[in-house]
């Protein structure tokens, strides 16, 4: 049977008539690989998904990367990343936005953006729902880049961008502060849960994707700190602020985005060279569970400022 796709709201696709459990011929293997870089986001339903299912199916994108904190995978299965929500690591995800307390929003992203080496791409899996909440949204930066208008694109075809790793979200100078007030359990420094201090990441501000070739818009809102060296470029300062600002008020538009309400058997796959995601987080005690696998990133996509 062949792949039925469906387009999502706005960016991103529905792929029926798969079985995860089932036979992967060779043909089937470059038809996944071909929607994947065509579409970025993929969504799969009605699956029956083990934790052995879920690994198999993601080593078909590439080599499987372990999550750097042992404590957050299982013991089990050590590719298995597990994301919970109402369990022991609330206090260090818990903030109050206009006044409700949410545990585990999160901005939009990039994994691992900060290290100039992003993996390339991860599968969510739903193992426990969250009764209401819980969605994680999905942002595809090539549509965000292609919307540019001309004058704009050949603006950032000169620029370089900085990414500066922090853990207290106040002090990330691009995502949205009103009505955000931060947990008293919030980590302080990136040893309070085990990280390094990461150095700043630079990255062309219009990538390349390594493998597609489509032209990507290298600005998301979490940890952007500055553009490199505005002045070689005609920009003062104010006028690069300014510049990030615009950019990111782009990426946030909604034609650019994909919210997913998780159910019991769902699969999502995404493309984290050309995708970010962000997750609206839930409220106090709403249980919710998501494994994830993580597939490595195989070459530099940034450069790291460290020494210089």
């Amino acid at each position: 049977m062949s792949l039925i796709v469906t387009p999502l709201n706005n960016v991103g696709v529905e792929v029926s008539g798969f079985d995860i459990n089932g036979p992967y011929s060779e043909a089937l293997q470059a038809e996944l690989k071909a929607l994947w870089y065509e579409h970025a986001i993929l969504l799969f339903r009605d699956q029956q998904i083990t934790p052995e299912s879920q690994i198999r199916f993601s080593r078909l994108f590439g080599k499987l990367e372990m999550h750097p904190l042992k404590v957050t995978t299982s013991d089990q299965y050590p590719e298995l990343f597990v994301l919970e929500n109402n369990g022991a690591k609330d206090r260090f995800a818990t903030a109050w936005y206009h006044g409700e307390e949410i545990v585990g929003r999160l901005d939009w992203h990039i994994d691992l953006h900060y290290t100039g080496r992003p993996n390339h791409g991860a599968v969510l899996t739903a193992v426990e729902v969250a009764r209401e909440d819980g969605m994680t949204g999905f942002g595809d930066l090539a549509k965000a880049y292609d919307a540019l208008d001309d004058e704009t694109k050949a603006l950032l075809e000169k620029l370089e961008v900085a990414y500066s790793f922090s853990m207290q979200r106040r002090h990330m100078r691009y995502v949205d502060l009103d009505g955000y007030v931060p947990g008293p359990g919030l980590p302080k420094k990136p040893a309070d849960i085990g990280f390094p201090d990461f150095a700043d990441a630079v990255y062309p501000a219009v990538l390349t994707h390594p493998v597609s070739g489509r032209k990507v818009l290298g600005v998301v809102e979490q940890f952007l700190d500055r553009i490199v060296t505005p002045q070689r470029f005609g920009l003062c300062n104010d006028e690069a602020i300014e510049l990030l600002e615009r950019l990111v008020a782009h990426t946030r538009k909604p034609e650019f985005h994909y919210f997913h309400q998780w159910r019991q058997g769902d699969m999502v796959l995404w493309d984290n060279w050309r995708a970010m995601h962000c997750a609206t987080g839930t409220k106090p005690g709403v249980r919710r569970v998501i494994n994830r696998t993580t597939i490595e990133g195989d070459r530099m996509l940034g450069r790291v400022l460290s020494g210089e």
